[in-house]
């Protein structure tokens, strides 16, 4: 497979998840005191934060062969947190209301943290591509 494919694949799944993350978690919440004004939100603005890194840093770090490693050591520490953060979410979503079992794969974040996993597998398979390429 070509580098250029798999970093546009790379680029599309951090894209994807950046885009996912605004969606779900914009960081200007309503104001709960003050009805029709917004408020900064941290925890939210950090959701959507570390996917940007994804998106501009890793991607930065991938384009070249010298620095594909720190962005392979980069992605694989945004796939760790974004991991244990939306499994905490989850647990705790779960738990403050409870769902049938068969229902949990699809009321949890575990299709969001297998395309994570897909991400970092995609920047694994480029890492490997330039350390076995042509020198």
């Amino acid at each position: 497979m070509k580098k250029s494919t798999l970093l546009a694949a790379l680029i599309l799944l951090a894209v994807g998840g950046l885009l996912l993350h605004y969606r779900i978690h914009y960081y200007m919440v309503a104001d709960k005191l003050h009805p029709g004004n917004t408020v900064f939100s941290g925890s939210f603005f950090l959701a959507s934060f570390f996917p940007l890194i994804d998106v501009f840093l890793v991607t930065a770090l991938f384009l070249s062969r010298k620095t594909a490693v720190y962005g392979y050591l980069l992605n694989g520490m945004l796939v760790i947190y974004g991991t244990v953060f939306m499994a905490h979410f989850s647990i705790a979503q779960l738990m403050a209301k409870p769902v049938a079992l068969h229902l949990v794969p699809l009321n949890s974040t575990l299709p969001d943290i297998m395309v994570l996993w897909a991400d970092f597998f995609v920047g694994k398979a480029l890492y490997d591509l330039y350390m076995k390429g042509p020198r």
